[in-house]
């Protein structure tokens, strides 16, 4: 195959991806799945059967990809709103894992009657959950979950990585010969380096960003890059844990106030949609179906351990005071995906002697959980009583666009303005505004310097956007009970100079506040937040 055609082939596949990831939204299957499809399509038993069985080449390519998606798991971590469900988060992705990975271990000796080694691998790769497979099904249905169940999902699947790949490791050190006197070690060096170098580079890369401005726009996405390749590339090469390294690195970036936050959140987005694309197509191209008739079985029965028994298990332990619906929605969301089977690969690669075939039986158990779990996930939300209608779930990431530049505004002309009555040739709009509709009852007018301006009238702006040097943003404070703010009118409140209440957000009202409005329960408050002045948004709160 020549370079040319290689060429097209490829950007036919890119093509294919993105409109098969619109579809995904329709039938409520993961888009991940529908990717490995295409490349199943395209691969050896497919219709345009390319010979692929390179899996030294897939695990690079895979390892690289992961480190891009790992960074931006950590990136879209909202801290304010992982930090109610933190403790819980981390023990399923760390304890949990391990819990997860034993159980499925002991069910591959005892049942399946695997070898002891051959056990823990399975057991070991299988651990972790995917997070582009669940939000990607809850994103395409527009859902958030009540209970903090959306951001623990986030911060555990995001998080589970890193153990998964430690347990990986140790598996294969054990399997090429290694005793298990090395094994704490291993783990020492695995978190120690994994944990110094993560917050090194984090902590490091915010003061060069905050510090260094590119001669060319849109340069400075790329030190984010950077970031996450140093991140990984000084832990892995001390023997630490490249991946906890990178995730702690994008979440300490994530949630650091920083300048062309905008710009880089859609780089980061579009870099990992596209690695995401790579990986799983690169997968789906690598399987061979013909050889899954005696994978199924083994997979099947995998499968039903992983989300009748393991996953469930590790749910009571660690998330044991949430109510159960909880616990039987966050058990039916551990989707296997993308990092399980590339794990498999590693094994694979690092020439791990197995009896069984690791690749195909885990490539079918992540198969049959996208399919199976990743499909009922929306109707089980419902089901359950879980779906938060009042919300949206992008507002569990930090990519969610709350403290992009407003660039609309509406203009309210009530009775005795002087602008009743004139044309809107005949009035003056801010600097640089534009009237771009006028509602007047259930009407929407387009404006011409004729309109005359009515009583009653919503004249709708669109203003230029707010650029500042300087770290600028909105805030929500969710007001609940005992909240200092509670019953109490916005003129009561003693708000530092740097702190102001642009918005009351009560059911489905927005609320524009005056000095007489009462904040009730249940509000989210929207404020102005500079904590360069000195003055946050929870030290302003505390003070009443």
């Amino acid at each position: 195959m020549n370079l040319t055609v290689l060429i097209i082939i490829t950007a036919a596949v890119l093509l294919l991806c993105v409109f098969s990831d619109r579809l995904s939204g329709k039938i409520g299957v993961p888009a991940l799945l529908i990717f490995i499809g295409v490349g199943m399509i395209f691969g050896t038993d497919g219709l345009l059967k390319i010979p692929f069985e390179d899996y030294s080449f897939s695990a690079y390519v895979c390892e690289a990809a992961l480190i891009i998606i790992m960074f931006t798991g950590g990136f879209s971590v909202k801290w304010e709103t992982a930090k109610p469900v933190m403790v819980k988060a981390c023990l399923m992705s760390t304890l949990g894992v391990v819990v997860t990975a034993g159980v499925t271990a002991l069910f591959c000796y005892f049942v399946l009657h695997f070898g002891a080694a051959e056990s823990f691998l399975m057991g070991a790769v299988i651990s972790s959950t995917d997070a582009a497979s669940v939000f990607s099904v809850l994103r395409s249905k527009k859902l958030d979950l009540k209970n903090g169940i959306a951001p623990l999902l986030e911060v555990e699947s995001g998080s589970n990585d890193p153990f998964s790949y430690m347990l990986t490791v140790i598996a294969l050190a054990l399997l090429g010969g290694s005793g298990t006197a090395a094994v704490p070690l291993l783990v020492l060096g695995q978190l120690f380096f994994g944990v110094l170098f993560g917050a090194g580079v984090g902590v490091v890369m915010v003061f060069v960003i905050r510090h260094f401005k590119a001669a060319t726009d849109g340069f400075e996405c790329i030190i984010f890059l950077a970031a996450a390749l140093f991140a990984y590339g000084l832990a892995a090469v001390l023997g630490g844990n490249g991946y906890l390294s990178v995730y702690i690195a994008g979440m300490i970036l994530g949630n650091a106030k920083l300048p062309a936050r905008r710009e880089t959140v859609v780089f980061l987005n579009g870099v990992t949609g596209l690695c995401q694309i790579a990986v799983f197509f690169l997968l789906g191209l690598l399987s061979t179906p013909s050889q899954f008739i005696e994978s199924l079985l083994p997979a099947l029965l995998i499968f039903l351990c992983l989300t009748l028994v393991s996953r469930p298990v590790a749910a009571l332990i660690f998330c044991g005071r949430s109510p159960i619906r909880d616990r039987a929605f966050i058990s039916l969301a551990g989707l296997r995906g993308a990092s399980s089977i590339v794990f498999a690969i590693m094994a694979v690669v690092n020439g791990g002697s197995t009896e069984h075939n690791i690749f195909n039986i885990v490539f079918c158990v992540c198969l049959l959980s996208m399919l199976v779990q990743g499909t009922l996930l929306p109707t089980a939300a419902r089901k359950l009583g879980l779906i938060d209608e009042g919300s949206d779930v992008l507002k569990t990431f930090n990519d969610y666009r709350e403290e992009s530049s407003i660039t609309m505004m509406r203009m309210f002309i009530p009775d005795g303005h002087p602008w009743v009555g004139r044309k809107l040739s005949e009035v003056t709009f801010p600097t640089g505004s534009l009237a771009v509709m006028i509602k007047r009852g259930d009407e929407d007018l387009i404006p011409r310097g004729g309109t005359e301006i009515c009583a009653g009238d919503s004249i709708i702006l669109s203003v230029p956007p707010f650029e500042e040097e300087k770290s600028f943003g909105l805030r929500e404070i969710h007001i609940r009970g005992g909240h200092p703010w509670l019953g109490r009118r916005i003129k009561e409140l003693r708000l530092p100079d740097s702190l102001l209440i642009v918005l009351i957000k009560r059911g489905e009202q927005s609320i524009i506040p005056e000095g007489a409005t009462e904040i009730r329960g249940g509000d989210i408050v929207v404020v102005t937040d500079t904590p360069n002045e000195g003055e946050s948004v929870a030290a302003a709160a505390a003070a009443d």
